[in-house]
C-alpha cells in the first residue's frame, strides 16, 4: 500500500521534543523522509548548552521503530545561515524539499510592564524570524523548481501559532505578538506561493509539553487512556496538511487539541457605524460606541470572547 507521503521529504524544526517530535514521527509514519531539526538547548527559554541529543534520539526512533529515513540537524533556525544549511541539507540528501513544518520556539514570560528588551527580542527572533528564515528559503526552492519545470510543484508549509494570539495572554506579550505575526506571515505566504503549487497553513495546538507545563499545571493527565492534552492529538492534522489530500487547504488557521479540529474564520466586521455627517465628531462616537461597549464585562476583549466560545464547541 502506498503511504500518503511516500517519496516526499520534510523538515521539522524544534523536533527534538514535544510537538515537533510527534509531528516528525507522524510524517515519517506516513512515508516521508524527515530532517529533524533541534538546537538542543535544555531550557525552554533557550538557555543552556546546545546538544545534538534530542534531534538524534528522534532520528533513532524514526529509523529503528518506524523503519523510516531521517537525518538530524542541530542548527539555530533564527540564524539565517544555519537555516539555509538546514534547507540545503534536505535538498542535498533527498533531492528536493516538499514539506516544511515550523515548530521551534522558546518562552521568556513576563508582564508587559516588567519585560526587558532582550526578553522581547529573543522570543520574536526564535518564533517569528525562525519561521521567516526557513519559509523564505523553502519558498525560493519551490519557485526555482516551478520555473524550471514550467508547472506547479509540490510544497507544503505548516506553521505553529497559538491561542495566545487569538485570546491574548497577560504574561506573554512577546509570545502572543510572535504567534500573531506567524499568522500574518502564513496568509501572505499562502497567497504568494499558490501559483507555484505550494500551500501554507497555520495551526494553534493545545498540548501538554515542557513549553506549557505552567499553563496546564492544574490539569493532571488521566491515569488511563490518552491524555486529552497529549501532543499526539496534534500530529495527525500536521500529517494531513502535509499530504496531497490537503491541496485545496491554503491560508487557513486551525485550532487542534484532544480529538478536535476547529477552522478559525478570518476577521470580519461585527458591527458597523456610519456618521450622519461628513466625518465623525467625538460626541457622535461617544453616543454610538459607549453604549455598545457598556454591555461587555470589564476587561473582556473581543478575541477572548470568541475563543471562549470556541472552547465550548460553538
Amino acid at each position: 500500500m502506498t503511504l500518503p507521503l511516500q517519496g516526499l521529504s520534510a523538515v521539522v524544526t524544534g523536533a527534538g521534543r514535544g510537538l515537533g517530535r510527534v509531528e516528525a514521527l507522524e510524517l515519517a509514519r506516513l512515508g516521508a523522509a524527515v530532517v529533524v531539526n533541534d538546537y538542543g538547548r535544555p531550557g525552554r527559554d533557550g538557555t543552556g548548552d546546545a546538544s545534538a541529543g534530542p534531534a538524534e534520539r528522534v532520528v533513532a526512533e524514526i529509523r529503528d521503530t518506524l523503519g523510516g529515513t531521517a537525518l538530524a540537524h542541530t542548527g539555530d533556525v533564527a540564524d539565517s545561515e544555519q537555516a539555509g544549511e538546514l534547507i540545503e541539507l534536505a535538498i542535498r540528501e533527498f533531492g528536493k524539499l516538499d514539506i516544511l513544518v515550523n515548530n521551534a520556539g522558546i518562552l521568556r514570560d513576563r508582564m508587559i510592564f516588567s519585560m526587558t528588551e532582550d526578553e522581547w527580542d529573543s522570543v520574536l527572533r526564535v518564533h517569528l524570524k525562525g519561521h521567516f528564515n526557513t519559509t523564505r528559503l523553502a519558498a525560493a526552492h519551490w519557485r526555482r523548481r516551478s520555473k524550471a519545470a514550467g508547472a506547479p510543484v509540490y510544497g507544503r508549509i505548516i506553521n505553529t501559532s497559538s491561542e495566545a494570539f487569538l485570546a491574548g495572554s497577560a504574561g506573554q506579550p512577546n509570545y502572543a505578538a510572535a504567534k500573531g505575526g506567524i499568522v500574518g506571515l502564513t496568509t501572505s505566504t499562502a497567497l504568494a506561493l499558490a501559483k507555484y503549487g505550494v500551500t501554507a497553513n497555520a495551526i494553534c495546538p493545545r498540548a501538554r509539553t515542557r513549553m506549557t507545563e505552567d499553563v496546564f499545571a492544574g490539569l493532571k493527565a488521566p491515569e488511563e487512556g490518552l491524555d486529552p492534552l497529549a501532543p499526539e492529538h496534534v500530529a495527525p492534522l500536521v500529517g494531513y496538511l502535509a499530504a496531497p489530500a490537503a491541496a485545496r487547504v491554503n491560508g487557513q488557521l486551525l485550532v487542534v487539541h484532544g480529538g478536535m479540529v476547529a477552522i478559525v474564520e478570518r476577521p470580519k466586521v461585527r458591527e458597523r457605524f456610519d456618521s450622519k455627517q461628513e466625518t465623525f465628531t467625538y460626541d457622535e462616537l461617544d453616543a454610538l460606541l459607549t453604549p455598545h461597549y457598556a454591555e461587555r464585562p470589564p476587561g473582556e476583549t473581543f478575541a477572548a470572547a470568541e475563543v471562549l466560545a470556541l472552547k465550548r464547541g460553538r
